[in-house]
């Protein structure tokens, strides 16, 4: 979505600025933050439009595209609400329908920006569990932005660790051998509990 300041991108061996759009729409779906234009679109609706890259200029949906839709819906488990207008849901529920989308496009690699930016802590849980069910039962790459540290140790099978001067990457187990976490932030407040696995506040 941005130009690189410097270097390049590859995906499947081929760089990303050679896609076309409609291209690495089938290669890569995404999910953000920002809210959605005002609509009166039905959340199947909204799902409906991850089929976008496979549709004929009609925008007719074949059986094909109807079957990833219903899969997406089941594999969210919102069912229930599929009939509902999409700015009727709470935070929680419009980010399993986002997630739903990308699905529905059928991508091998799903991308999302802070998906629980907005959401309080027992949804936040319940997006990363979603997430990682969704790892294991479709076998896609789900790569997630967040700064939700701590349950990225415990919930992902890799992580890149970005800091101002330094990338490093590789399992939980991996990085704490190397001492990644030990200097993360910036100030006494919380630290790193090797035992634990996780980031606690320094009572010291």
């Amino acid at each position: 979505m941005q130009k690189p300041i410097s270097g390049a991108i590859y995906f499947e061996g081929k760089a990303l600025s050679s896609y076309s759009e409609n291209a690495l729409s089938k290669k890569l779906s995404l999910v953000l933050t920002e809210r959605l234009p005002e609509s009166q679109l039905t959340v199947f609706e909204l799902i409906a439009l991850g089929r976008q890259p496979y549709t004929n200029w009609m925008d007719t949906l074949s059986e094909v595209d109807l079957a990833k839709i219903n899969t997406a819906i089941d594999k969210t488990e919102i069912s229930h609400l599929k009939d509902n207008r999409f700015y009727e849901l709470s935070d929680g529920q419009l980010q399993r329908v986002l997630i739903a989308r990308a699905l529905a496009q059928d991508t091998e690699v799903i991308i999302l920006d802070e998906p629980t930016a907005h959401l309080d802590m027992h949804q936040t849980i319940n997006i990363f569990s979603l997430l990682q069910k969704l790892v294991q039962e479709t076998k896609k790459t789900i790569i997630i932005s967040s700064h939700e540290i701590n349950l990225a140790l415990q919930l992902s099978d890799e992580i890149i660790l970005l800091t101002e001067n330094k990338v490093q990457f590789g399992t939980t187990t991996a990085l704490i051998a190397e001492n990644a976490f030990e200097n993360l932030f910036p100030n006494n407040l919380l630290k790193f509990n090797k035992s634990l696995q996780q980031f606690v506040i320094n009572k010291n």
